[in-house]
């Protein structure tokens, strides 16, 4: 668990101060890796607001290394930087908090302009410095994030600082302008849209955070939430539904289940009693749950699940719709609204799966490489099913990293290279995989990089050997017949 603090400004040039929140920004987005859990701003504002200490202030390491105790963090993050007017230099150092010791200085400089690849280099190095495992050669990490224009970089985090949604949307927008690939902006812009009510504007940026993007879940709950109260009922459930999938969360279920109650599906019940199950903790879900049941039929199970609700919350609606059914009415004027759950918590659920998956690491730290490999190209290749490129990225570089020869690993990264459009080092990972071991997806790699690059010739020699490997491979025979209707096309 890994806390960001905002870096301290060593120097005198005025309007840079932005720069501090800068670096937990940036350094949160590339030090995402496998094995780290990164605490969120928000959580970090919580601690500091619970132990009385100013978000301006400027802590000491002391009152660090008691922020990091309050939020339970393993290591810390902390920095100062200073611009000379020509070179701008950045330097961290990594706190254990467990062992209470401090690494080296590590520090990265070049010209201000530069500052975005300044913050990638030396999230490398705190990578490095924590010896996480799968972490490429620092010209392959940093060439793997895109260039930021500075004016868009201090847009961003001058939006994220930002007290109201006007301003967050003033500078969101500009962000957009500059760096029109820059999705996080969008997931920010289509929140601030959806806190000032506007919801059409909150859908419109919302979908155009493509699946598989980091921000993708989170933008799809709230894109969810948008459109249930644009009472666009059917968009909503779609964006609840997908994100099911991928998102096991308590809110979701429930979310879907008042959507599709509102719609009068008989399948919001599904949802509520799952909602109910996993978390029996949460009163609105035993009321909804019962609002259901009853609208059913099944007073007395309503009942069951009001009382249930009642002992966790004193609720007088929860009361009141109690007290009607008991009294014997046949009917109820009019029932309840289902309650939708506003927050979104993501941060939890990756918590969990993190340390599930560090006690994983653990009982495969004593097998060999290869098992432990295989175990990691497993679950890439769930992930990347799923659309999560970047978490299956990180999977299957630590399959290479552990046991290069296993085929799987490269071919898992080939695919996801390709869906980044990193076209050469899709090819070379795919070359690798078929020197390994001829499979029919390394195959349909380079015969889809060959299309893409107009080389039909070429696609059609890589799609037979995939055929000749697995001739009812379905995504073969998918890519034949797309193969064959664009030579039909050219025909023509």
């Amino acid at each position: 668990m890994l806390l960001i603090m905002p870096f301290e400004n060593s120097s005198t040039v005025p309007g840079i101060d932005w720069i501090g929140e800068a670096f937990p920004e940036v350094l949160g987005q590339r030090l995402n890796a496998g094995s780290l859990f990164i605490v969120s701003r928000a959580d970090r504002l919580a601690a500091f607001d619970r132990m009385g200490i100013p978000t301006s202030a400027k802590p000491s390491r002391a009152t660090v290394y008691q922020v990091a105790q309050e939020l339970d963090a393993d290591y810390v993050i902390m920095g100062h930087f200073r611009f000379d007017g020509q070179t701008f230099t950045a330097a961290a150092h990594v706190m254990d908090a467990g062992r209470l010791r401090l690494s080296p200085e590590l520090t990265e400089s070049g010209p201000l302009n530069d500052l975005i690849n300044i913050q990638t280099a030396l999230a490398w190095d705190i990578l490095d410095n924590l010896k996480v495992p799968g972490t490429p050669a620092k010209p392959e990490f940093v060439a793997q994030f895109s260039p930021m224009r500075l004016d868009a970089l201090e847009n961003y985090v001058r939006g994220v600082l930002a007290s109201s949604p006007q301003e967050k949307i003033k500078r969101f927008q500009q962000t957009v302008r500059l760096e029109p690939a820059h999705t996080l902006a969008m997931l920010h812009l289509g929140k601030a849209y959806y806190e000032t009510h506007n919801y059409d504007q909150a859908i419109n940026w919302l979908t155009k955070i493509p699946k598989g993007d980091a921000n993708s879940n989170e933008s799809e709950f709230y894109l969810g939430l948008a459109a249930f109260y644009a009472n666009q009922l059917d968009k909503a459930a779609a964006a609840f539904q997908d994100l099911s999938t991928r998102l096991p969360l308590t809110e979701v279920y429930n979310d879907l289940g008042v959507v599709e109650a509102r719609r009068g599906s008989k399948v919001a019940r599904n949802y509520f009693e799952k909602s109910v199950q996993t978390e029996p903790s949460d009163p609105d879900y035993h009321f909804n749950l019962a609002i259901e049941l009853y609208r059913e039929g099944d007073s007395q199970s309503s009942v069951r699940e009001l009382r249930s609700s009642l002992e966790l919350r004193n609720d007088p609606e929860a009361k009141g719709f109690l007290d009607t059914i008991s009294s014997g009415a046949t009917t109820v004027p009019r029932l309840p609204l289902e309650r939708i759950k506003r927050n979104y918590d993501e941060s939890s659920f990756r918590q969990l799966a993190l340390e599930l998956k560090n006690a994983e690491e653990a009982r495969l730290a004593h097998t060999d490489p290869a098992a432990h490999a295989a175990f990691h190209v497993q679950r890439g290749q769930e992930l990347l099913d799923q659309g999560l490129i970047s978490q299956s990225e990180k999977e299957f570089r630590e399959a290479v990293t552990l046991d290069p020869t296993n085929a799987g690993a490269h071919t898992g990264l080939a695919q996801v290279l390709e869906a980044k459009q990193n076209t050469a080092a899709a090819r070379d990972e795919a070359r690798e995989s078929l020197k390994l071991k001829p499979s029919p997806e390394a195959y349909l790699v380079l015969a889809r990089l060959d299309l893409a690059q107009d080389h039909a010739g070429d696609a059609e020699k890589n799609l037979e050997q995939a055929l000749a490997l697995d001739p009812s491979n379905a995504a073969a025979l998918e890519f034949k017949h797309d193969l064959m209707a664009r030579s039909s096309d050219k025909q023509k």
